[in-house]
């Protein structure tokens, strides 16, 4: 019988050079990791790593220890690259695998890919701005972003966290029970009362992709997965303020725009548990780039105000690309963000490219 990792390896040489997802394939380390594996938690779970420097993060060490396997690192945009939705692998430039002619977005670009690709089902990443929850939603996959500090980031602003992406929330579960302490399942009591707010105040969403993110929320509401409940939403627009974080410029100004979006968020919360809303304004992008709209536009509050965020599958525009809808919770929450994604997951179940299926 082929081992788990033998299959994702092979997986890798058959699909790779088409898509780009990774920069490095470790096939002999991880082969000789599985033998030692067996008898541990994750009996040798294949798994990939954002970026080379990917192995040494917290959760891909946590994994490690509890058995888990990385076969290999996954693409992140090239150097002098202006923006972050692009990735660069061995073979070439990170394409969409629902549409070739696009972006899977990024920073965690490769992860994304090899996920919805089926070359492995959990991959780790990390979200600055959406860099998780971006490509996550344009490859059809799901991704969270843990709450700010939860688990250790290499990032001195405090604006990147630790993250997943995966085939599935169930998948993803894997990953919070063995790399954060004390992890307990909170499955979502449902109906869950949520906010959906399609452009938090003050984004302007692709009518196309807000109308998927309405029927998504619709159908579980239908399900009783959630109970909407009407509370006006809005936030500062963020830009300013998370790129003087990100550049240690912050001024007075940038500091109360931060404060009056941790306000409105915190209002929200102590009323309802969860806000929904599209994770993008737009569709995936050409690999020419962006053009004017920001594709950070829904997810940087979350990153400037610490709260956990996943994007769960929600469906296709018209011209084939996959829409993420965004779960949003309070901080310090994760495990109930995950339970509410389990009961999503179940009426709006991921599905995988037809030629990687």
């Amino acid at each position: 019988m082929t081992s788990g990792v033998a299959q994702a390896l092979g997986r890798i040489a058959e699909r790779d050079p088409e898509l780009g997802a990774f920069t490095e394939v470790w096939p002999d380390e991880a082969l000789a990791r599985e033998r030692d594996a067996r008898e541990l938690p994750l009996a040798g779970m294949p798994f990939a790593v954002k970026g080379r420097a990917g192995a040494r993060s917290c959760p891909a060490r946590r994994l490690i220890a509890a058995g888990a396997v990385p076969v290999g690192a996954t693409s992140v945009p090239g150097a002098g690259t202006r923006w972050q939705t692009w990735g660069l692998g061995a073979h070439g430039r990170t394409v969409n695998p629902w549409r070739a002619d696009r972006t899977p977005g990024g920073s965690s670009a490769g992860s994304a890919v090899a996920v919805a690709a089926g070359m492995v089902e959990l991959a780790t990443g990390s979200d600055g701005a959406g860099s998780v929850r971006i490509p996550a939603a344009w490859c059809g996959v799901f991704g969270l972003k843990t709450t700010t500090g939860l688990l250790p980031s290499p990032d001195p602003t405090g604006l990147a966290s630790p993250g997943v992406l995966a085939c599935s929330a169930a998948r993803a579960e894997t990953y919070l029970r063995h790399v954060l302490d004390g992890y307990v399942p909170r499955p979502a009591r449902m109906p869950v009362p949520a906010v959906l707010s399609p452009g938090l105040g003050f984004a302007s969403v692709d009518p196309e992709v807000a109308r998927v993110v309405r029927a998504a929320v619709d159908r579980l509401a239908a399900a009783g997965v959630v109970r909407l409940v009407e509370h006006p939403l809005t936030l500062p627009d963020p830009a300013e303020a998370w790129a003087a974080v990100r550049g240690n410029a912050v001024t007075p100004a940038t500091r109360r725009v931060r404060e009056a979006g941790d306000r409105a968020l915190d209002a929200l919360f102590a009323r309802v548990p969860l806000l929904l809303t599209p994770v993008t304004p737009t569709t995936p992008h050409g690999h020419d780039g962006p053009g004017e709209v920001y594709s950070t536009a829904l997810t940087w509050s979350f990153n400037l105000s610490g709260h956990p965020a996943a994007s769960v599958p929600a469906g296709f525009t018209p011209d084939g690309c996959p829409v993420g809808l965004q779960l949003v919770t309070d901080r310090g929450t994760d495990a109930e963000l995950l339970g509410a994604a389990l009961a999503v997951e179940r009426v709006l179940p991921p599905s995988r490219p037809r030629r990687f299926s």
